[in-house]
């Protein structure tokens, strides 16, 4: 007999073959499971490649968090001998016992190769972290196919969700916060926000995405040294400011104008027209020493032709009859305001705005 794992386990049953559910300590996580990408081509792995860009931000999220991260479980194929021995031999008990597995064997991450990876890197910092413990599943390692066809079949139906509703439930980013509580005091906006979806239908009520104006809103108050009271009441004012410049807007509230016309008609309510609104409002807040200054200085928005049919937005907002919300195109609306409003461009705006005009944009 020699050196083995023994994990308290439940055992389960999968299209005719036995699982086993168990409690890992994480400080046992980079010990025991390996990664199988080094040297090997993709069709002799069982993963994708590990995106080393994410580590650094899963990891920061173990750390921040202590007190409540949360990780699904990892999903993992054990190439050697397992061995169950339940506790009773019938009811409950017999699925209850305790999962023997030899030292020797090679257990292969199928699922959760970068919680793996980030909890290394936590761990490095936090060696306290290592006795908290992860939900693994163990299925017996039938191959490579099938490890493969389970790495499929794990990810085939996943979806990423709409950006609205991570925003909506997400009670750590500050932008978040600021966005929820300026949409529930301002009239402009509670009840025309859609509030789980990223995009909206043809014939939506609603004026707005909850994630499009979190990324305005986000670019409003970027940098700004300031409370989250303070941030929520200048998004607050300034929102209310530039509704003040939109027309449109208030025929959708009044009942004058439908949402669907405005949204097939106008490209103010647009993802990319409030991202650029709200980075012309950051350079105002940045440059204005009040907020009779920087209102003012909104005034000749009130004369800009937002109509999808106006010719300056094609190439800028527009690409194809189609609003693009690429950076570019955000930063060559932004320019467009700019020049309405009677503002400098930065540098890299203005050479943004050179290679648009020489026709390589």
């Amino acid at each position: 007999m020699g050196f083995e794992y023994t994990f308290p386990a439940i055992r389960g049953i999968q299209a005719g073959r036995e699982f086993y559910v168990s409690m890992c300590p994480l400080r046992l996580i980079p010990k025991i499971f390996i990664f199988d990408e080094d040297e090997l081509s993709p069709e002799l792995r069982a993963q994708r490649i590990l995106n080393k860009g994410r580590l650094p931000a899963l990891s920061k999220y173990i750390l921040d968090n202590p007190n409540d991260y949360i990780f699904s479980a990892l999903t993992a194929s054990v190439d050697g001998d397992m061995t169950f021995e339940s506790h009773s031999l019938d009811g409950v008990g017999f699925r209850a016992g305790q999962l023997r597995i030899p030292m020797e064997a090679r257990f292969l991450i199928n699922d959760g190769q970068h919680r793996r990876a980030a909890i290394e890197l936590a761990l490095r910092e936090n060696p306290d972290l290592g006795e908290e413990t992860i939900a693994v599943v163990f299925f017996h390692d039938a191959g490579l196919a099938r490890s493969q066809q389970m790495f499929a079949d794990l990810n085939r139906h996943a979806v990423r969700p709409a950006r609205s509703i991570g925003v909506l439930y997400d009670h750590r980013d500050a932008s978040s916060q600021v966005v929820r509580e300026m949409i529930n005091r301002s009239s402009i906006f509670r009840g025309y926000v859609e509030m789980e979806k990223s995009n909206l239908s043809a014939r939506s009520r609603m004026m707005f995405t909850l994630s499009a104006l979190y990324f305005g809103t986000q670019a409003l108050v970027q940098g700004l040294e300031i409370e989250p009271e303070e941030a929520t009441d200048l998004a607050q004012s300034y929102w209310e400011a530039i509704d003040r410049t939109l027309p449109e807007w208030g025929q959708v509230r009044s009942r004058e104008l439908s949402a669907t016309e405005m949204r097939r008609d106008f490209i103010h309510s647009h993802g990319i027209a409030l991202h650029a609104l709200g980075r012309i409002g950051n350079s105002l807040f940045r440059e204005s020493t009040s907020p009779s200054k920087w209102k003012k200085q909104l005034a000749p928005l009130k004369k800009v032709n937002w109509a999808r049919a106006n010719p300056h937005w094609e190439g800028r907002a527009i690409v194809g009859g189609r609003v693009s919300k690429s950076h570019q195109n955000v930063t060559l609306t932004v320019n467009y305001l700019r020049n309405h409003l009677g503002l400098s461009l930065s540098p890299e705006e203005q050479r943004v705005e050179d290679a648009y005009l020489r026709g390589e944009a």
